[in-house]
């Protein structure tokens, strides 16, 4: 029996001890297998002389020449140059760490060849510190046969090194230490290579191999181990559904009146699309299996209404409903409207945040426990210890993005002490690209209110330098003394809520030296929760005409009259958080509109951010615009990224490969179920505590 290679130890190689084992443990090696899977980055082409005169500047190369001459230059740093010459042209070799004894082997050499990259310098292209070798007249050799890998390093690792590790653990790599667990069938429908022979090319790409191929990661070797890494990720989220399925809920057979009584008081009906929406929810409801439904909507289409009706549905049966969020103004918004909808039918609603203190907290900790509050809003701080649910039987879970995995985990905990599972409704108004859709969430049924509600108008966005900002200050008078209210959003780039809040304080304090006349409010995270809701409410109520705030205004706040929203530093901000801002104004009958007004020079990402601000309200466009160039992580937060450390695979780049991912992991947890869990355990090690979320 062959040892197999993810249970060998990375010690067992030659050169790797304790020291160079916990510094290979810092890039996640711990065994030869491991040592398999660190791919490299890039790849240099050495396999190659390439004549002086072809160079261009940037290029990496291997050049050929004769010394035509060597010194030693005084400057701002001393440094030894030695002159090549070919057929084709001329360049220099610097050195600027250098002894005696090298000077006098370069002038002695004859002919060198180097490896190194082509820079401009006092002398014209010059390489600096290249890798060289003598060249005696028996040496014929034209460059190596393989393109030079470049490997992920941590400190007190070489690229000598790492190359060394990684040759070892190829001499070991059979077909019977590293065993295949994609099926000859699902390879050959999908034109996929062995997994051994796509490791051993993509460590040793062999010479004329398309570098670009490589850098663009569309080589079959590299589509092969994507494959087989989003595969794992599909059969994890295939293994969540299926015990989910097994798993019991509460049972809600109907509607039921509570949902009708709510609508009748509302002075609006629901849209279709909520209609929809909300019956897709109770068939869910009805199964006697937990539901796992996620709701997308763009801002201002109704998603709370439909969660109240989901609660509605549930609390008929007698059992509680937890509406949970990231902030605290986002939970005071839903607090809000959740007793408004609810207290005149008799109900209940109680408030759970960090800052409640003393016989408040307890009051609200004994109406939860009890029973005798049916709806319980709150942020994070519902998953605390002392919160005891009387019989949770479904969490409504707002931006469950911003939530960490555990933090759900924590949440089903509390409904599993009444015994049964609750069901999961998860809302968000950051519209998940379809990318993401298919990886991160393909565990959770998904639905969309594609319909905003009858009103709404659109928003012209406009891209202003802030060298115009007096010419927007004057603007928002304008738009003040016809009636309509303002937003001055302040941005700063440092994390500091302290920072960010002194920010707002000192725009709050120069636009009303400049806005003379006008009723300035501002809001930010550091005032006390009540301040903050009285600060909202006379915005509300009309009594402030221009609201300065920081970011946390950007979900849960709707003042129909609010037709202007300036953002300072808006190239700061991520699409999504800009699109969330946005969404602020836009929810009345008068023109709207988004002025951005940046501080020049933009980078590159800052540009593409602004122009897709200007030229789309689509919050799916910009919601794939923002996976594009911000990457999963950032797009579902840190915090959330744990079923999506990927190794190999890159959401974007191999988005084209997703559905025939689908497919194939449907075919294999079907057909070959005893090859589910070695290839977890292969790329998902820590899958196992992600199973139960």
């Amino acid at each position: 029996m062959v040892d197999a290679l993810e249970t060998q130890d990375i010690k067992e190689l030659k050169g790797v001890g304790a020291a160079m084992a916990e510094k290979l443990a810092k890039l996640n090696i711990h065994t030869v297998q491991d040592a398999l899977f660190h791919l490299p980055i890039r790849y240099q082409d050495r396999t190659r002389v390439v004549p002086i005169g072809q160079l261009r500047f940037g290029d990496e190369a291997v050049i050929e020449g004769d010394v035509s001459g060597c010194e030693i230059k005084m400057g701002k740093r001393r440094s030894l140059i030695c002159r090549l010459r070919d057929h084709s042209g001329s360049l220099c070799l610097r050195f600027f760490h250098f002894n005696a004894a090298q000077k006098k082997q370069l002038e002695q050499a004859g002919r060198v060849r180097c490896f190194g990259e082509i820079r401009r310098g006092s002398t014209g292209f010059e390489i600096y510190h290249p890798e060289y070798s003598v060249i005696k007249d028996d040496d014929a050799h034209e460059g190596t046969e393989q393109l030079t890998p470049i490997y992920p390093l941590t400190e007190g690792i070489t690229q000598t090194k790492i190359r060394q590790i990684c040759e070892q653990a190829l001499e070991r790599l059979t077909p019977y230490n590293l065993r295949e667990w994609l099926p000859d069938s699902i390879r050959q429908q999908f034109s996929l290579p062995s997994l051994a022979d796509a490791i051993q090319f993509l460590h040793h790409p062999t010479r004329g191999t398309d570098l670009e191929q490589l850098k663009r990661g569309a080589h079959p070797a590299q589509y092969r181990l994507s494959f087989e890494e989003l595969m794992a990720h599909q059969l994890s989220l295939i293994g969540k559904r299926q015990m989910a399925k097994h798993d019991r809920a509460v049972v809600v057979p109907e509607r039921g009146a509570l949902v009708d009584q709510l609508l009748t008081q509302l002075p609006f009906a629901p849209t279709g699309a909520q209609q929809r929406v909300s019956q897709e929810i109770l068939n869910d409801l009805g199964t006697g299996h937990p539901m796992l439904r996620l709701v997308q909507g763009d801002v201002g289409s109704g998603k709370t209404l439909v969660a109240a009706m989901a609660a509605a549905a549930v609390v008929q049966q007698g059992y509680q409903v937890a509406v949970m969020a990231p902030t605290e103004i986002l939970a005071e918004q839903h607090y809000i409207n959740f007793k408004q909808w609810f207290e005149p039918l008799g109900l209940e609603v109680a408030w759970m945040i960090g800052k409640l203190k003393g016989k408040q907290r307890e009051a609200e900790l004994e109406r939860i426990a009890s029973g005798s509050a049916s709806i319980v809003v709150g942020t994070h701080a519902l998953f605390q210890e002392t919160v005891a649910f009387k019989g949770l039987a479904l969490a409504i879970i707002d931006e469950q993005h911003r939530f960490g995995v555990h933090q759900r985990m924590a949440l089903r905990e509390k409904g599993l002490q009444a015994g049964f599972q609750p069901h999961q409704l998860i809302m968000t108004a950051t519209p998940i690209p379809r990318t993401l859709a298919m990886s991160a969430y393909a565990d959770l049924d998904c639905s969309i209110i594609d319909e905003l509600p009858p009103g709404r108008t659109p928003v012209n966005t406009i891209v202003v330098s802030d060298q115009r900002r007096d010419e927007v200050i004057q603007r928002v008078r304008h738009a003040c003394e016809e009636g309509k209210q303002a937003y001055w959003v302040c941005t700063l780039i440092e994390e500091s809520e302290a920072l960010q809040c002194q920010a707002a304080e000192d725009t709050a304090i120069l636009l009303q030296e400049q806005l003379a006349g006008l009723t300035i409010g501002l809001v930010h995270g550091r005032l006390k929760a009540q301040e903050k809701a009285d600060i909202m409410a006379r915005f509300k109520a009309g009594e402030i005409q221009l609201l300065v705030a920081t970011t946390v205004i950007e979900v849960g706040v709707d003042v129909p009259n609010a037709s202007l929203m300036v953002i300072e530093n808006p190239e700061r901000l991520g699409l999504a958080q800009l699109h969330q801002l946005r969404g602020r104004v836009g929810r009345g009958q008068a023109a709207s509109h988004c002025v951005l007004l940046y501080h020049a020079p933009l980078g590159q990402q800052g540009k593409a951010r602004l122009a897709t601000m200007r030229e789309t309200t689509d919050g799916f466009k910009i919601a794939e615009k923002d996976l594009e160039l911000r990457g999963p992580g950032e797009l579902l937060g840190a915090r959330q990224t744990g079923l999506l450390e990927f190794k190999v695979a890159d959401l974007q780049r191999d988005k084209a490969l997703l559905q025939h991912v689908q497919q194939a992991a449907a075919q294999l947890y079907q057909h070959y179920p005893e090859h589910v869990s070695p290839l977890l355990s292969r790329w998902l090690p820590k899958h196992q505590q992600y199973l139960n979320v």
